[in-house]
């Protein structure tokens, strides 16, 4: 260990040091492993992104085939209003034309064309630069409004949707958990977040710009996380001509109530004939709900404007029914400017949180380092335990069942002792490999 003088000679020693009688690990010095196809609202428009949106139904099948499919070890998969994002952890070397592998099993229902237009739009980022993305996702940095807290929640649920598919794993853990860490900081640390707009605040002043006062009649299909936010605002100024329809009765009761309200299930909405002036619509489905028939059926021989909130991706109403010139339509791309305007108020901000990013990229590829070393040697315990057990039960199983029970208790005690500085002594020598390495890093800075 003395003459060990570069990363080079602490990889070999720590190579050599983890070898078993079946198994190398390998040191790796760099996040490679982890990767980031990303469709935003930056770099694709919001109807290409919608196209991308797996139904929640397919998910499980699609993922789990996708990730077979890429030899991917690990994969989370997000989808918010504005993104599809997938974070993948792979080992072994890429898969060929990975993005048009992508969009075959995430959107197989489209055609090949539609298809290599979804794999076209996707960024593909590796490595540490995968890594710094997850964090600027996470700090709403590359969110349409940025320093809006919701896609926290929306990341934090997407790891544990991924993990109950038993699509992720170790390396996805950590960095979700090291992720979320680095949000919470650069909320805390820099006004990112101050006086911040949301999607949902956007578009409710939208609405009250369209002339939608508090007496009016609101219609509002879906009763997600979404649609409930968009009631709080209902409620805060006053709204109480509100009508709810939802899958689940139960969801669009509580929101109903809240702005004493009424509420009905889903399937009886072709059935409602009391008209309505605004109309805000947002659920899981990847198909059009509003379409032609249903509108005409809604508004029947009504003439009067409507307002159409559209605050899902795919979007809910029918292209058809958002073009008819009685109708002023309302989508998340309409929002844009008001979301450049919080953007350029937070760029201070921004560049406050890209130096947290930052030095938290350096923190994030050592703790990682170190959780490689701890997963490589975890099965020095295992095999030291073997070691004693077949020492005390049959190599010296003869001897010691000669001796008296105050002896055989001694030497088992002597044996535990051994056993635990025989797995302490690997454990102990390949953390100071790492900390020469982390040395020389910073030091190399």
């Amino acid at each position: 260990m003395q003459g060990l003088q570069s990363n080079d000679s602490a990889r070999l020693y720590l190579a050599i040091l983890l070898h078993t009688k079946n198994t190398v690990y390998p040191f790796r010095t760099m996040l490679d492993g982890f990767h980031v196809l990303a469709l935003t609202h930056r770099t694709a428009p919001l109807e290409l992104i919608g196209r991308a949106v797996i139904p929640a139904a397919d998910q499980a099948t699609r993922l789990s085939a996708l990730k077979a499919a890429c030899e991917w070890d690990e994969l989370l998969y997000l989808a918010t209003c504005n993104r599809v994002l997938l974070l993948y952890y792979a080992s072994g070397p890429l898969a060929p034309q990975v993005p048009e592998l992508v969009a075959a099993h995430i959107a197989p229902e489209l055609n090949e064309t539609e298809q290599a237009g979804i794999a076209a739009a996707f960024q593909h980022i590796h490595g540490a630069d995968a890594v710094r993305h997850i964090m600027e996702v996470a700090a709403s940095m590359d969110s349409l409004v940025v320093g809006e807290r919701e896609i926290i929640r929306q990341f934090r649920e997407a790891y544990n949707h991924s993990k109950a598919l038993a699509l992720s794993g170790d390396h996805i853990r950590l960095l979700v958990r090291f992720t979320i860490e680095i949000a919470k900081d650069i909320y805390t640390r820099t006004g990112i977040g101050e006086k911040a707009l949301s999607v949902v605040a956007l578009a409710f002043k939208a609405m009250q710009d369209a002339g939608i006062h508090p007496k009016s009649r609101i219609l509002m299909v879906g009763a997600g996380v979404t649609n409930a936010k968009f009631v709080q605002f209902l409620q805060r100024y006053g709204y109480r001509n509100v009508t709810v329809f939802n899958r689940s009765f139960e969801k669009a009761e509580i929101l109903a109530e809240a702005v004493e309200g009424r509420a009905f299930q889903l399937d009886e909405l072709p059935d409602y004939r009391e008209a309505f002036d605004a109309l805000v619509v947002c659920t899981g489905s990847t198909e059009a709900i509003i379409t032609p028939a249903l509108y005409q059926t809604l508004v029947g021989q009504d003439t009067a404007p409507k307002v159409l909130i559209d605050l899902s991706i795919p979007h809910n109403v029918a292209p058809e029914v958002a073009a008819l010139p009685e109708v002023q339509y309302i989508k998340i791309e309409s929002l844009r400017a008001a979301a450049d305007a919080n953007l350029a108020h937070r760029a201070r901000a921004c560049e406050e949180a890209a130096e947290i990013i930052r030095t938290g990229l350096y923190e994030f590829r050592e703790i990682w380092h170190e959780r490689q070393i701890e997963r490589s040697l975890a099965h020095i315990p295992d095999e030291v335990h073997e070691v004693k057990k077949r020492a005390m039960n049959e190599v010296f199983g003869k001897e010691l069942a000669r001796v008296d029970a105050s002896t055989l208790d001694l030497i088992e005690r002597m044996m535990g002792y051994m056993e635990k500085k025989c797995v302490a002594i690997p454990i102990k020598a390949a953390k100071q490999i790492a900390l020469q390495h982390k040395k020389e890093h910073h030091a190399k800075k």
